[in-house]
């Protein structure tokens, strides 16, 4: 890699795991870091990060890291070249990618015009099937409200939001008669995340795998496709659990994913990085998604298994650098699994918990990356996103990630919050995750789907010994338990050991 510095210095418009992970990547590239934050993170971690730091407004995300004004002042104010939004806020939005460069900076992502394209869903899916790429039947115009306009797609089918994106704007239909209310909350909840209650249908897949393919790309033409990653464990339409590659793809699939995702790509003058989601049926059929024009949460699980730091390339690809044969042609190698940790209640249906962390222990060792964004003593806010870290994996092959995953999860200590670290303690085990036969409904079948697995009575001594012996230390290990049965001793050891701290 060339020795001098892409840019002087970039702002990093976002918070939490994502901002340290951008300052990190700017500091090995000898670039000076700075940060924002809200009056709610004035004490965050990722604000000690930044060589500098800028308040941007009040705790509201609309006020704050959602107001392009603030955050193009901020950076004008601390002589910043650059712009990275990081994930989520205003990573996606070509409105600020356009006032950024109007400003006279450099935004790192796709440009607006690839932003505007893509970002509305409904047009990406014309796009993708006039570029001969498969996607899911359904309507390829906005729905008018009449149970009629989807008689041809047929049920049970998906409405979407055209602008859509982490899962809000979407309702299953099963019947006719379920198309007005569900077709109203579709969009009352489109307009009032993305402000913007344009509705599609798609046929519902199932059973499906959600895999998705990066891609980064350069100014010069350049495009690497650096391997899939599968995103099938999933709550609410979002995603727990990463890994590359994909158990249910074979080579013969992988190559005509690959094909795919570039015939994607190909569609708009794209650069930088982004990410082209397909869904696969029982007969490992693919149907494109959408294509999601920044940098994703799981960008680290590709990052493991090809060696390659995305982040530094975006900056560099932002700078004009062409990307090198290295990147173009880089394969991956061993397997790498990726877990999320949030601050919910996977005992009640994943619901989102505030509170502050009095305990946090994370894992390390061989093979085991932490990205977080908390540490003891974090107030959670609901105004936020409930995602902590990130608990990373890499290991030879799947059955040694998975091994190193269990170890990794024993040794993760949170305290004073409930989190979803006893549900991916039990994933591990779970038989359907460690074959690699699972698909998106695993959470609804085998976890709190009526279908409990009931431990035997010497691991529930072993966590109720667990439970007493954590007692005088404000924390909790990850449970290894399985989704509680009503009133079960063990679905009590599991939850109330971390609620009561």
């Amino acid at each position: 890699m060339p020795s001098a510095a892409p840019f002087r210095r970039i702002l990093v418009a976002n918070r939490g795991e994502i901002a340290i992970r951008v300052t990190r990547a700017c500091r090995e590239l000898g670039i000076s870091p700075v940060t924002v934050h809200s009056d709610a993170d004035v004490d965050a971690l990722h604000v000690r990060h930044g060589d500098a730091s800028v308040r941007i407004g009040p705790p509201s995300p609309a006020e704050s890291y959602l107001s392009i004004d603030a955050v193009i002042e901020a950076a004008q104010q601390t002589g910043a070249e650059a712009i990275h939004p990081g994930y989520g806020f205003l990573s996606e939005n070509a409105g600020f990618a356009r006032a950024v460069q109007e400003a006279g900076l450099v935004f790192i992502g796709p440009p607006a015009a690839t932003l505007e394209s893509l970002g509305n869903k409904l047009a990406a899916r014309r796009s993708a099937a006039a570029a001969g790429v498969p996607i899911v039947p359904g309507t390829n115009v906005a729905l008018e409200g009449d149970a009629d306009d989807l008689a041809a797609v047929g049920f049970p089918l998906m409405l979407k939001a055209a602008a859509g994106g982490g899962g809000r704007g979407m309702r299953r239909v099963d019947a006719p008669e379920e198309v007005a209310a569900a077709l109203a909350g579709a969009r009352r909840e489109a307009v009032s995340a993305f402000g913007d209650g344009t509705i599609y249908a798609e046929r519902l897949v199932a059973p499906a795998r959600h895999v998705e393919v990066q891609l980064l790309g350069d100014r010069h033409g350049g495009l690497a496709v650096l391997g899939e990653r599968d995103c099938s464990v999933q709550r609410r339409h979002q995603k727990l659990v990463e890994e590359s590659p994909s158990p249910a793809v074979d080579e013969g699939g992988r190559q005509e994913l690959r094909e795919s995702a570039r015939r994607v790509a190909r569609t708009v003058d794209f650069h930088n990085a982004a990410t082209v989601e397909f869904l696969l049926d029982a007969e490992g059929n693919h149907y494109f998604l959408e294509m999601n024009t920044r940098l994703q949460v799981e960008h680290g699980v590709t990052e493991l298994v090809t060696g390659l730091d995305l982040v530094a390339w975006q900056i560099r690809v932002a700078a004009g650098e062409a990307l090198p044969a290295e990147v173009l042609e880089a394969s991956g190698r061993g397997h790498a699994i990726e877990v999320r940790l949030y601050a919910e209640d996977p005992y009640d249906a994943f619901r989102p918990v505030a509170g502050r962390i009095t305990t946090w222990q994370m894992p390390d060792g061989p093979g085991v990356r932490v990205d977080a964004g908390v540490e003891a003593g974090t107030d959670l806010r609901p105004e936020y996103d409930p995602l902590l870290a990130k608990v990373m994996v890499h290991a030879a092959d799947r059955p040694a990630a998975i091994a190193r995953l269990r170890r990794a999860l024993d040794e993760t200590l949170i305290g004073g919050v409930q989190t979803d670290a006893g549900f991916h303690r039990w994933l591990v085990d779970e038989p359907a995750f460690a074959g690699g036969s699972y698909d998106t409904g695993l959470i609804a079948d085998r976890w709190g789907g009526g279908r409990s697995l009931a431990p035997d009575d010497a691991g529930m001594a072993a966590a109720a010994a667990l439970a007493a012996r954590l007692a005088g230390r404000g924390a909790r290990r990850a449970p290894i338990s399985g989704p509680p049965s009503e009133g079960s001793a063990w679905g009590r050891i599991a939850r109330d050991e971390a609620l009561r701290r």
